[in-house]
């Protein structure tokens, strides 16, 4: 890796389109594998819908800051009922505010899965982050 990188900074020393050369380093040391946190949710948002991505947030950003900052896993808020985000709720059948894992490898999706104890927790914020958490880890893991 550090080879490849040494020889697109040589490459950008001699080019003069530098803005190619930039993307092309900055391709090269994109993961090719990534972990996306979708919530999603409707026009309409009632209390638990918003604490429901308020600890969804929490339990992600808290607890996963390196593979965050590292592009090994995103975290994306959706609102489903705008008309170029209606396709989730035939991709992921939702029928409800969800918040769904989606493996994605070179660029396209390899496995999603739908945290459907979400509303159960809701009324326990530790539990519901613990089960973020816990869910989230081991889908990165997988993905690795």
């Amino acid at each position: 890796m550090k080879k490849i990188l040494l020889i697109f900074l040589i490459f950008a020393l001699f080019s003069s389109d530098v803005e190619l050369t930039v993307n092309l380093v900055c391709a090269a040391q994109a993961p090719t594998s990534k972990v996306i946190a979708y919530y999603f949710h409707g026009s309409f948002r009632c209390p638990t819908c918003r604490k429901l991505e308020q600890y969804s947030k929490e339990a992600i950003e808290t607890n996963f800051e390196d593979a965050l900052a590292a592009g090994e896993l995103e975290f994306k808020v959706i609102n489903v009922e705008t008309k170029e985000n209606e396709h989730y709720t035939r991709d992921y059948q939702l029928y409800t505010k969800s918040l769904i894992l989606s493996f994605i490898k070179d660029g396209k999706q390899e496995r999603w899965k739908n945290l459907d104890k979400i509303w159960e927790y809701a009324g326990n914020r530790q539990r519901f982050i613990d089960y973020v958490k816990d869910e989230t880890g081991n889908f990165l893991r997988e993905a690795q």
